[in-house]
């Protein structure tokens, strides 16, 4: 009987082991997710611009770019550009102003639902022409109305196609290139 006892309860302690660990039904995760994004197409030595969308999960909030107090962290997008591809500025959404239960007196600024970043882009004269991807990831934190949970980072990736850029502009025929006066 005892061996039977023990075997019992060895085969419950290893069904449970994979339920160790995992939420529990019912408990909501703090998410964001990137909208796919379209490939943004520049020219060689020309300037352009990538828009990304992002979601959070509904009854979240994360923090803005530009948190309220000093302790809070920031949404902040970090991308690494193929060669001959520069990142130049990146630029994000005002916050949204809100109190919450934990801090009634206080605003903080957040995004929530959707906001976009916008990535200014240039691509210089020497890339070939061709398809280009870009990654990255955004770095955050986010909150519900009564915890804030451990920063995460989200997987960004987009694609960039450099074409060639037009050819200068010809003399009509029959035009002289000098100009007389």
């Amino acid at each position: 009987m005892k061996n039977s006892v023990t075997k019992t309860f060895l085969l419950v302690a290893l069904l449970a082991v994979p339920l160790i660990g995992q939420e529990s039904p019912g408990k909501r995760v703090p998410s964001v997710t990137m909208v796919p994004a379209a490939a943004v197409a520049i020219r060689r030595g020309s300037l352009g611009a990538a828009q990304l969308h992002f979601r959070v999960g509904a009854g979240f909030h994360v923090n803005s770019n530009t948190p309220s107090e000093d302790y809070l962290i920031p949404t902040a997008l970090q991308l690494d550009a193929p060669t001959d591809i520069i990142i130049g500025k990146i630029t994000y959404p005002e916050g949204e102003q809100r109190s919450f239960p934990f801090a009634p007196d206080q605003k903080l600024s957040v995004y929530s639902g959707e906001f976009s970043v916008s990535i200014a882009l240039r691509a210089l004269s020497s890339v070939l022409p061709g398809n280009y991807a870009v990654h990255g990831q955004l770095k955050y934190q986010a909150c519900d109305n009564a915890a804030c949970y451990p920063p995460k980072r989200l997987p960004v990736s987009f694609d960039i196609k450099v074409v060639k850029a037009p050819p200068p502009p010809r003399a009509n025929p029959g035009q002289s290139p000098h100009v007389h006066s």
